[in-house]
């Protein structure tokens, strides 16, 4: 906010709330460090935030307002949804006619201003408020959405509890019209909407003997959304095939399916998972925003070495380039990804996926499906008959695939194609153990590249601190860190950072704290953690040799591989992420 700190000093004098000698003393510390009056007011508690606040409003001649024993009209609360709220700290909290009061803590921000206007056509009363009454309203948005499956629920009771009394007896004829039916329809697109507004990459539907509970997976992380009664899960879970074309009798098998749905401009696809468990049926479904802008290698976390050898090595005309790691560890991401840089109108990309998350121009995609006996190794033979450049194989999960897509790489293809493997030596040996000649992974493997996915700080609350001697041990027990230690100190990227120290005591790390633009979790979104491994002739002598991955890895490290762990440090010790990711994701 434009409120100097000679206008602030000015304004205290005359309130009297602190004496002159203090406020002095505090603008002379202010104009030192270079910060603002009030900050430093507040951080040494010679004044509270509410009176802090109000002499902002009479200053810059706008309403104050506490919100703190205010409990708002959830119709008005949802005119700005949760995720704009909780980003911009702006809260709709009074209508009158066609003007709509907004609580903000920065009322000169203009452009959010201007967004909620042109979002609800509504002439916007910007007021200032606190920082304690935007945490509390924020807290009345879960409220809200408790409050908006109550009203549906309630003012339909009847209708939903046929439901339950008829779930099991109902065919298919009747599950249709109970998902078709207005309260299902407005039950179901409010899990939506709210999975969209919180970013939320999986919803989970989970029957329990009694009642539903839902989850949102946001950033890796699941989350309680929301517990609903037992009685209108037939109605939920038909909707749902209704949506995704599945069939509505069969409740004995496992089924998959898929829907699309936009939503302001914003195309977001649902893959369908519906498994039967022993209270009903469980429902999970992937969220994936096709509308999003492309990611790029550098914005997925790789840097340095490891980024220059990925960008030579798909440059190559021939040969495997192999992403490994678990489930959720964002492998087909960097699949898509390299795929966008190669995607240009002088080759022809093809790939065998199951199932095809993204819609990408000018690329030919085929979606498997073992029922027809279309396997990844018969999409891939197909393939090889459509003249393609480059080849994606959405996974390598048997010795027929693994073989075809090897000979593909070995006669003039680019193939690209994923491993479940927990590092990227590993990788090599476990080709080998599939069935693979020595000689053929030697000479036809480029690359691996091995990866997690950890959360991102916030950058507006995290922490910086030193470790612990308990933290210290625990990381010991994981990890060798004299080695870590010696690596840090000699990478170039993070020279700064380290500024000559030597040892872990002194080294500057950064931890969650939580604040309203990172909804209280300290991360806000998620980066790559990586290990490349490129074939060189050390590496190609070794695969020859049947070598162990502890060998290989040992080679090579030799040859200035960087692992995932101290990939993970560098991206501690530079306050992308915490330490606590770091091993949540690769401890022993």
């Amino acid at each position: 906010m434009k409120v100097s700190n000679e206008q602030l000093y000015n304004f205290i004098i005359d309130s009297g709330i602190v004496s002159k000698e203090i406020v002095e003393e505090s603008l002379a510390q202010a104009q030192t460090k270079k910060i603002s009056l009030g900050d430093l007011l507040l951080e040494k508690k010679l004044i509270k935030e509410d009176e802090l606040r109000k002499l902002y409003a009479y200053i810059l001649g706008i309403p104050f307002v506490n919100l703190d024993k205010e409990v708002i009209d959830s119709r008005i609360l949802q005119m700005i949804p949760e995720p704009i709220a909780k980003k911009y700290n702006i809260i709709a909290f009074k209508k009158i006619g066609r003007e709509l009061n907004v609580a903000m803590l920065n009322p000169e921000d203009l452009q959010t201003i201007d967004f909620i206007k042109k979002k609800t056509g509504l002439k916007i009363i910007p007021c200032l408020t606190t920082q304690e009454s935007i945490q509390k309203i924020l807290k009345q948005y879960e409220k809200s959405l408790k409050s908006e499956f109550g009203d549906i629920i309630d003012k339909n009771a009847q209708t939903l509890t046929l439901v339950e009394e008829e779930g099991e007896k109902t065919d298919g004829e009747d599950l249709e019209t109970v998902a078709k039916g207005l309260p299902i329809i407005r039950i179901v697109d409010t899990l939506l909407k709210h999975a969209i507004l919180q970013f939320a990459s999986d919803i989970h539907i989970e029957p329990d003997e009694k009642e539903v509970r839902v989850r949102y997976r946001i950033d890796g992380i699941l989350h309680d959304a929301m517990t609903l009664p037992k009685q209108i899960l037939s109605g939920i879970v038909a909707r749902i095939k209704v949506l995704s074309n599945l069939k509505l009798d069969e409740h004995r098998l496992p089924q998959d399916g898929r829907f699309k749905i936009e939503k302001e401009g914003q195309k977001i696809s649902f893959r369908v998972s519906i498994l039967p468990v022993f209270d009903g049926e469980k429902i999970v479904m992937r969220l994936l925003d096709e509308s999003s802008k492309g990611l790029t290698l550098e914005k997925m976390g790789l840097s340095g070495r490891a980024l220059e050898i990925v960008h030579r090595e798909i440059k190559k005309p021939n040969g495997m380039i192999l992403v490994t790691g678990p489930t959720g560890s964002g492998k087909t991401t960097t699949l898509y990804t390299i795929m966008d840089i190669l995607n240009t109108p002088e080759v022809n990309i093809s790939t065998v996926e199951d199932p095809v998350e993204y819609r990408m121009p000018r690329i030919n995609q085929t979606q498997i499906n073992t029922k027809i006996g279309m396997t990844f190794a018969v999409g891939l033979r197909a393939l090889l008959r459509q003249d393609p450049d480059i080849i994606m194989v959405g996974e390598i999960r048997d010795n027929e695939t693994m073989e075809i897509a090897i000979h593909a790489a070995m006669t003039g293809h680019l193939v690209l194609s994923t491993l479940h493997t927990n590092s990227a030596a590993g990788t090599l040996p476990r080709l080998l153990d599939m069935g693979a000649e020595p000689f053929l992974v030697a000479s036809t493997v480029n690359v691996i590249i091995a990866q997690r996915l950890v959360r991102r700080l916030c950058p507006d609350c995290k922490q910086e601190y030193t470790l612990g001697e308990k933290e210290l041990k625990t990381l010991r027990d994981n990890f060798d860190m004299e080695e870590i230690l010696e690596f840090l100190k000699k990478d170039e990227e993070i020279k700064d950072k380290m500024n000559g120290k030597n040892s872990w005591d002194k080294i500057k790390f950064y931890k969650p704290k939580g604040c309203e633009k990172c909804s209280g979790e300290g991360y806000k979104g998620r980066v790559g953690i990586y290990e490349v491994l490129e074939n060189d002739a050390d590496i190609e002598k070794l695969v020859s040799q049947r070598a162990s991955a502890e060998s290989i890895e040992k080679k090579a490290r030799e040859n200035g591989m960087i692992t995932m762990v101290e990939d993970g440090f560098k991206k501690a010790v530079a306050g992308i992420t915490s330490i606590e990711e770091i091993l949540r994701v690769t401890k022993k």
